[in-house]
């Protein structure tokens, strides 16, 4: 369990390795400012793929010192992007950063099936939150990649999100398949869907994790609320991943958690061959920072 950001933090700090991370599209004045804090903290190794003469004028901007042969000059947002994804594939980095670029020119080179980085199976966004009145970080999933899941894509969505907690540290992460009412109804496919996850769960297909639904998210959170309801559980107030029914419910979940809750907020991709930071090019280089140090804790050394 990690109760919160400075516990990450503290975390990734203890890697006596920094993490090699390949930016894509890096002439952007708050993925840099990012950078420079997580160079500073001893997080990363940056590798700078982009226009160099912007690059550099934003290095000079910030005080930055990156050796000559970790920026790459590229002249486009597409090859900057590829560039990137080969350097990840050649073990030159151990992950990858969008910069100033668009998501799908990124995802566009992530997926090429023949230099991408794919495995398989299915991606998906990994959005961790510090969230004032819960007692540790919750992983609501997915609110930005997968639009609205089968049974088998949840499942790769609740793997996809254990593994990554089980390398943050975890040990039997507890997850809750949210729906509206606690109980299997045949009219409410979300319902089915929770039912079949939690067997596939008790069958050892989805695995080093408790699963448990459908359950209403005040369940999930609160131990008293599930008490009141007579809803008997193993996770209730103490639930990690919260898996939404749709991309609706889990980019308004996380939204409101972010916007009007106080709380802070750090993604990746997972899924691929390595964790992927996809903050959004309006993001505050805080949240780019915290994003950093989430996937540097997650990816393993080449």
């Amino acid at each position: 369990m990690i109760r919160n950001m400075d516990e990450l933090i503290r975390k990734v700090k203890t890697d006596p390795e920094k993490k090699r991370m390949a930016i894509a599209a890096a002439g952007e004045e708050h993925t840099m400012q990012a950078v420079a804090h997580a160079m500073k903290d001893g997080i990363i190794q940056p590798i700078l793929v982009g226009d160099k003469a912007e690059i550099n004028r934003i290095l000079n901007e910030l005080d930055i010192r990156v050796s000559e042969s970790d920026i790459y000059d590229v002249p486009t947002p597409q090859l900057a992007a590829e560039q990137a994804v080969a350097l990840v594939r050649d073990a030159k980095a151990d992950f990858l950063m969008k910069g100033y670029l668009e998501t799908k020119v990124i995802l566009k080179a992530v997926v090429d099936k023949e230099k991408g980085l794919g495995t398989g199976s299915a991606m998906s966004l990994f959005s961790i939150f510090e969230t004032p009145g819960y007692h540790k970080l919750l992983v609501p999933v997915d609110g930005g990649m997968i639009t609205y899941p089968t049974l088998d894509q949840k499942a790769a969505i609740i793997n996809n999100t254990v593994n990554a907690l089980l390398t943050l540290g975890y040990d039997c992460p507890k997850v809750g398949v949210l729906a509206c009412v606690e109980k299997v109804n045949p009219n409410m496919p979300e319902t089915l869907d929770a039912a079949e996850l939690v067997r596939m769960n008790k069958n050892g297909i989805i695995k080093n994790c408790i699963v448990e639904g459908p359950i209403s998210y005040d369940c999930a959170v609160s131990a008293e609320i599930a008490k009141i309801k007579n809803y008997e559980s193993q996770i209730a107030g103490d639930v990690d991943i919260l898996v939404a029914p749709n991309i609706h419910a889990g980019n308004i979940m996380g939204k409101m958690l972010l916007c009007t809750c106080g709380a802070k907020m750090a993604g990746m991709v997972v899924g691929a061959k390595c964790p992927i930071v996809l903050t959004s090019r309006g993001s505050t280089s805080e949240e780019k920072y915290l994003s950093i140090a989430l996937s540097a804790a997650a990816s393993g050394r080449k």
